[in-house]
């Protein structure tokens, strides 16, 4: 038997290869399959099933696909009702697979068809659990995704969710070893673990949602409180997931069409598609194409791109590093932004080398403002999240977090010179990217963020743990 995860960094996801026998079973994969088939042709094995852990939100998953090229099943937990062709488990219901099952356990909550999968190895001796979105590492699924299909509230589902937990998954040994849909730095839960792999002993032990004296009213209570709303993108994915959706390598096809900066600008103002920049921040602020908006490959990309775009359908067209458009291309994909229509041939230069327009982003060191903002003459805008705010912040700014920036433009100054920062400089300049696309130009951001804010002697509050809060 062989269980390997395969964790994507960007968007906190884990997918699963279980190998046993020459047969292979994968768990919640991402939207290219071409790695989980060339793994399996690597073991001389044939992919025999496709385990959904539920309707996903964050990501589309590469079920339809990969079942598409290899024949293997795609299963689901009950009360789902996919529109192509599935296999809609009972629960308790078995696989097996080569020398090992995989045991169907119902575990509703975060959404009404959730499911976790136990392997049972060839003995069959409780292994693992591939818990999907029901159970994190130092968290839960979030209960409030699933409240219109299921016309529940979340307060109804966070119940539901603690029965499933209790009589699904907390009964079973402590050494079985838990793996999740997802870690630290998802939005589908609040509080989870950075490691991506632990035991459920362990859990019980340092879970807070797993407490054995744990009331249902306290568990409904914390599990729901502090949700932020959810990224506008999610039910766009559930969609796809649910339904289907276009072949990946026609994706591919169309949106790794290299444009020269003349058909570049026509296809903009033709489609109206938005022109994305996806390079380093340094350099977008450096020059980049007017009314740009910048989310760089190098951070949270795709997640990034769901909050703020957020219209799957949205036509793009994008400014990339050479060499890096067609993972640009893949990644917007995973979370269901298939329309991208082209990229920048020669990339941000050979647009210069035309001689269009470009604009920058004028930066600032704190070090070069610390006594302007001590004597508070010029207002300082913080795009970081509440909870990072509340912890620490600089006196006297004004917290506009990033998810949810459109719902603060009236809070900026027109004329007058403002500050821009987030906590290390990535996510200051997508939001000045946005102001300034929205008209608002009298923008500087602070290069490295609150990590230089605070070496440099800037006055900011007393820090808060951001547990205590």
């Amino acid at each position: 038997m062989n269980i390997e995860q395969i964790y994507t960094g960007c968007l906190a996801q884990g997918a699963y290869y279980i190998e046993s026998n020459g047969e292979v079973a994968i768990i919640d994969p991402l939207r290219e399959v071409e790695p989980y088939i060339e793994r399996a042709r690597a073991d001389n094995a044939k992919i025999k099933y496709i385990f959904e852990t539920h309707f996903h939100a964050d990501f589309v998953s590469g079920h339809v696909t990969l079942s598409k090229q290899t024949g293997a099943a795609i299963v689901y937990g009950p009360l789902a009702n996919p529109s192509f062709e599935a296999i809609i488990a009972e629960d308790n219901q078995e696989f097996k697979l080569g020398g090992i099952t995989i045991k169907v356990l119902h575990t509703p909550g975060h959404t009404m068809e959730s499911t976790t999968y136990l392997l049972k190895d060839r003995n069959g001796k409780d292994h693992a659990i591939f818990s999907g979105d029901t159970l994190f590492l130092g968290d839960v699924g979030r209960p409030d995704l699933a409240q219109k299909a299921a016309d529940m509230t979340q307060e109804e589902l966070a119940g539901i969710l603690f029965d499933s937990l209790r009589a699904k998954i907390m009964p079973l040994a402590d050494d079985v070893i838990v793996y999740p849909a997802h870690g630290a730095g998802s939005a589908c839960g609040k509080n989870m673990m950075k490691k991506t792999v632990d035991t459920l002993g362990n859990q019980k032990k340092m879970n807070y949602a797993l407490r054995a004296d744990m009331t249902k009213e306290e568990f409904v209570s914390e599990v729901t409180e502090g949700l932020l709303p959810p990224p506008k993108y999610f039910p766009l994915n559930v969609k796809m997931n649910k339904e289907g959706y276009e072949d990946i390598g026609d994706v591919l096809a169309r949106g790794h069409t290299a444009l020269s900066p003349d058909a570049f600008e026509t296809a903009a103002n033709e489609t109206g598609a938005l022109v994305l920049d996806v390079r380093h921040q340094d350099d977008f602020v450096q020059g980049h194409i007017p009314r740009s908006i910048f989310i760089g490959l190098n951070g949270d990309f795709a997640p990034w791109v769901g909050a703020l775009i957020a219209d799957v359908k949205q036509p793009i067209l994008l400014v990339s590093p050479i060499g890096k458009e067609r993972e640009a291309v893949i990644r917007l994909s995973r979370v269901g932004f298939d329309g991208t229509i082209g990229y920048l041939k020669g990339g941000f230069e050979s647009w210069k080398k035309a001689g269009d327009n470009y604009d920058t982003i004028t930066t600032v060191t704190a070090a070069e403002v610390k006594e302007k903002i001590n004597l508070n003459e010029v207002p300082v805008f913080d795009v970081r999240k509440e909870s990072e705010y509340k912890s620490e912040h600089v006196t006297d700014a004004v917290n506009t977090p990033l998810d949810f920036l459109n719902n603060h433009l009236a809070e900026f100054p027109k004329e007058r010179t403002f500050l821009l920062h987030c906590a290390a400089g990535y996510r200051s300049v997508i939001a000045a990217s946005i102001l300034k696309s929205r008209g608002i130009h009298n923008l500087i951001d602070i290069t490295e963020g609150f990590k230089a804010i605070k070496a440099s002697g800037i006055d900011v509050t007393e820090y808060v743990c951001p547990t205590t809060l």
